[in-house]
This record gives structure tokens, sequence and C-alpha cells, in this order.
């Protein structure tokens, strides 16, 4: 295992934990009063087909609670969920700036496609850090500290003590 440069978790925002609760509390309702008709009915049937599509639900926002960063000296690595990874050699990356994720360009919080071209990982309407790849599109993912990740990939890409023009991308 590499030495970890960086780590950082970044949970989901207050809206989206806000949406996101009241549908669950509407889930657990519809769930409990399932049990409680599938019971009065004598068909626990009943109750397995309602459970399915609410544990889904459920199941869905803990998969997607929050966004996993990891700065090592060769990739910077996002997880968003179990099932969503993006690794990025650091040769790879071209340029690395502070922005911000907002409604206009991603429509939305999760795994967006941007209307600049861009694919994001994103938690909430806030501050993110945009990542220019040499192959490939841009990647923004949110950060609670842009500014931090992009020092840090800067030192990695040009040490001190070395030109920088041998780190430039041809």
């Amino acid at each position: 295992m590499e030495n970890i440069l960086y780590s950082e978790w970044v949970s989901a925002g207050k809206f989206v934990k806000t949406i996101v609760g009241f549908f669950s509390l509407l889930a657990l309702i519809v769930l409990v009063i399932s049990v409680w008709v599938s019971i009065s009915i004598q068909n626990p049937f009943f109750a397995v087909i309602i459970a399915f599509p609410l544990t889904f639900v459920l199941v869905s926002y803990g998969n997607y609670r929050g966004i996993q960063i990891r700065i090592t000296s060769k990739e910077l690595i996002i997880r968003y969920g179990l099932l969503n990874r993006k690794s990025i050699h650091m040769s790879n990356i071209v340029s690395c700036e502070p922005t911000k994720a907002n409604f206009g360009k991603y429509w939305g919080v999760g795994i967006r496609y941007g209307t600049d071209g861009s694919w994001a990982y994103s938690t909430s309407f806030g501050n993110a850090v945009k990542i220019i790849q040499l192959k490939g599109r841009p990647f923004v993912f949110s950060s609670n500290n842009p500014d931090e990740i992009c020092s840090i990939i800067s030192q990695i890409k040009h040490p001190k003590g070395l030109k920088s023009e041998k780190f430039i991308v041809p």
C-alpha cells in the first residue's frame, strides 16, 4: 500500500440529507403500514413486494452518502459509493483548479455530466476541484479543501528544487 499524502471524506450536503431524510422517513412509514396490512390480511407476500423497492432506496442512499478522496504520490483516487471509483494517474493530470459545482452546470448532485463536457461527482452545490486530464474529459469532484488538494497535486507534479519545465505535459 502506497503512502497516502491526503485523505478527505466529503459527506452529502444538507439539502441532499434533508431530501433523503424526508423520503427515508416516508419509506419507513409506508413499510410499517404495509407490514401491518400484510399481517392483518394474513398475506406476508404483500409486505415483501412493498419492502423490496423501499429497501433498495435506503441502500442507494447509504451507498451515495459521500465521497472519499485520497492522494498518493502516483495517483488521485475518488470513490463515490461502493461501485464508483475514479483513479487518475499523476502523469495524466495537466492542471488542477478550485471551482464550484453549481446547479446550472450539472443540474443536480451525484454522478453528473456537465454542460461544459466534464464529469462530476458532487455531493452539494459548493466547493469542488476541477482536474484537466491529458486523456479524457475534465473531472470535477466536491471537496471541503479544494485549494489544499490542488496544492498537493502541484507539489507532486513540480517538486521543489527541480525545474518545472521537466513536468510540462507535451
